[in-house]
C-alpha cells in the first residue's frame, strides 16, 4: 500500500513539472529582430507593440502576435487601360514596411492580411490613374515615371494607415497580340523609311560630289586656258611660226590671173 501512495506521489509530481514546464513555455515570447508584438488578450488588442527581444505574458490568456516591420516585398499582377485604351496588364513588385508605431492599429483594425486589404486595391486604383495618362506606347518608354508615380500615389494612400511603400518596379508590361503586332509592323515600317531616307541622302550626297568635281575641273581648264591665252604675246606667236617653219619656201607664187614656176 505505501509502494502504491509512493508511486501516486511521484506521478503527480512528475505532472505537476510537466504543467510548470508547459506554463513556462507558453509565459515566454521572443520578438525576432526586425519585428515588433502586438499583445492580445483574449482577443483584445492592447493599444502600443512589444520592440525585439524577450517578453513575459499569461499563458494561455495573452497571445504576441509579430508584425514584420522590415522592408518587405510584394508581387502584384493587376490590369488597366493606357489612354489609346489598350489593356495592360502590369506586374508589379513593391516593396513596403510597416511603420512600428502602427502594428498593433493594423493588426487591430485590418487583421494579418493588410497586403491584400490595403495594398493590392490601393495597387489597382493609382496605377488605372496613371495609365489613363499615357497610350500604351508611352508606358513601355516611361517606366520610370510610371514607377515614380506610383510610389507617390500609394504612400498617399497609405502612409495613414501605417504602411509605407519604399520602391515600385514595373517587371513586366504585357499588351494584346493584335497591340503586339500593329508595334511590330509600324516598327518595320520605320526601319524601312529610315533605310529610304538613308539611301535618299547617300544619293544627294554622291550627285553633289560628282558635280562638285566636275565643276573643279572645269575651272581648272579654263583657268589653264586663260593662263595660256594671256601668255601668248605677238612675240610668242612669230617665235612659234619660226620654229613650225622648215625652212622650204612656197612652190607657187603670183598675182591673181597668173601663176609662175619657180623651180
Amino acid at each position: 500500500m505505501d509502494v502504491k501512495k509512493h508511486s501516486k506521489k511521484i506521478i503527480i509530481a512528475v505532472a505537476a513539472v510537466a504543467v510548470l514546464i508547459i506554463l513556462a513555455a507558453n509565459a515566454f515570447k521572443v520578438v525576432e529582430a526586425g519585428h515588433t508584438g502586438v499583445v492580445v488578450t483574449l482577443g483584445k488588442v492592447k493599444e502600443g507593440t512589444l520592440p525585439e527581444g524577450l517578453h513575459l505574458k499569461i499563458p494561455f490568456i495573452q497571445n504576441i502576435v509579430e508584425i514584420d516591420n522590415r522592408i518587405v516585398k510584394l508581387e502584384v499582377q493587376t490590369e488597366a487601360f493606357s489612354k489609346d485604351l489598350q489593356t495592360v496588364n502590369t506586374t508589379l513588385a513593391i516593396n513596403y514596411r510597416v511603420d512600428t508605431n502602427k502594428s498593433y492599429s493594423i493588426y487591430k483594425n485590418v487583421g494579418p492580411n493588410y497586403e491584400s486589404v490595403l495594398i493590392q486595391p490601393a495597387v489597382n486604383e493609382v496605377l488605372k490613374a496613371i495609365s489613363a495618362q499615357y497610350t500604351a506606347e508611352e508606358s513601355v518608354t516611361n517606366r520610370d515615371l510610371i514607377s515614380s508615380g506610383l510610389v507617390l500615389g500609394l504612400n498617399e494612400k497609405l502612409n495613414t494607415d501605417g504602411l509605407f511603400i519604399t520602391d515600385v518596379n514595373i517587371i513586366n508590361f504585357d499588351f494584346s497580340e493584335a497591340f503586339i503586332t500593329a508595334i511590330e509592323e509600324k516598327q518595320v515600317a520605320q526601319q524601312q523609311l529610315l533605310k529610304a531616307e538613308t539611301d535618299k541622302q547617300r544619293a544627294i550626297t554622291n550627285a553633289q560630289a560628282e558635280a562638285e568635281s566636275v565643276r573643279i575641273k572645269a575651272q581648272a581648264e579654263a583657268d589653264a586656258n586663260k593662263t595660256i591665252s594671256e601668255s601668248l604675246t605677238d612675240e610668242v606667236i612669230e617665235y612659234q611660226k619660226i620654229q613650225k617653219w622648215d625652212g622650204v619656201l612656197p612652190q607657187v607664187t603670183g598675182s591673181a590671173g597668173s601663176f609662175v614656176n619657180i623651180e
